[in-house]
């Protein structure tokens, strides 16, 4: 063989090694746990992605939901001190502060510095929910502690990760880590589609048991936080309070006609329509919003 020969078959092989390499997956990437607060469990390939700018608002502009605010305080700072907690499902009327509430406890109870070790949120996309037990189990052996934090659980006809939830969070035969908590919102109290659980009823052999079945899963949730329609005037509170930490001026009397005009053209009141109304103003107003 000639040493062309030899140089062309080279550069063939070479070509064919670069074409095998690019089909290979991409090496996952490491994540250090120490340098964010908060993350995005990326199912796949299988890592925590780091967030720099969480996207929340102050507790205390969280209005209307004192009570249930409070018991979740309270849960999330035993479960930072080491103590026994609750994982936590945040049911109820949309709009209402769910989610938001949880990433502003999670920031107040970092901001209180109790523990050494800040506490750590990560949240988990309702299509990964299967993946639960895979990022427990890279959780475990941390020195942090984790909220898990998934947003607008539900489940659809059909849908059967909702035993892999169940499984991970206490049914398990590790069981749930004692680093980790599960906290969710949701629209729904039993998470499931009802008419899903009435047909249960109607068609199984004991309707009981299949009902069962499909309830139980909310009582993986040791606290059931409700979240209700506000009323007028805490709508109303809502409004001040944005309005006075973004500094914006503007008349009480004409401020409170736009606000309920706002909410009758939305056919609701919530934090989400009184935050959008604010958002509205602030553009006509010609003044920027705080961080």
């Amino acid at each position: 063989m000639t040493d062309s020969s030899i140089d062309a078959l080279n550069k063939k092989l070479d070509s064919l090694i670069e074409a095998v390499s690019r089909l290979a997956p991409p090496p996952v990437p490491e994540t250090d746990i120490g340098e964010a607060d908060c993350f995005v469990w990326q199912a796949d390939p299988g890592y925590l992605e780091p967030v720099r700018k969480v996207n929340r608002v102050d507790i205390g502009l969280i209005r209307g939901v004192d009570r249930v605010r409070d018991i979740l305080v309270d849960n999330t700072e035993r479960f930072a001190a080491g103590y026994a907690a609750n994982n936590v499902l945040l049911w109820g009327a949309r709009g209402m502060g769910k989610s938001s509430l949880v990433k502003a406890v999670h920031a107040e109870i970092n901001a209180r510095a109790k523990s050494d070790l800040p506490l750590k949120l990560i949240e988990i996309h309702r299509e990964d929910i299967d993946t639960l037990p895979k990022l427990m189990g890279l959780l475990k052996a941390a020195p942090f502690r984790f909220i898990l934090f998934c947003d607008d659980l539900s489940f659809d006809h059909d849908d059967t990760s909702y035993k892999s939830l169940k499984a991970a969070l206490e049914g398990g035969v590790e069981g749930r880590p004692a680093n980790v908590i599960f906290y969710a919102t949701s629209n729904r109290r039993h998470l499931l589609p009802r008419d899903m659980i009435d047909n249960e009823r109607s068609t199984a052999i004991n309707p009981s048991e299949a009902v069962e079945e499909k309830v139980s899963l909310s009582d993986r949730f040791g606290l059931w936080l409700g979240f209700h329609k506000c009323s007028q005037d805490e709508y109303l509170d809502m409004i001040d309070g944005y309005i006075s930490h973004h500094d914006l001026a503007i008349d009480p009397e004409q401020l409170r006609a736009e606000a309920l005009e706002w909410a009758t053209t939305r056919g609701s009141r919530s934090g989400r329509v009184a935050w959008q109304f604010t958002q509205d103003l602030a553009g006509r107003l010609g003044k920027p919003l705080k961080d």
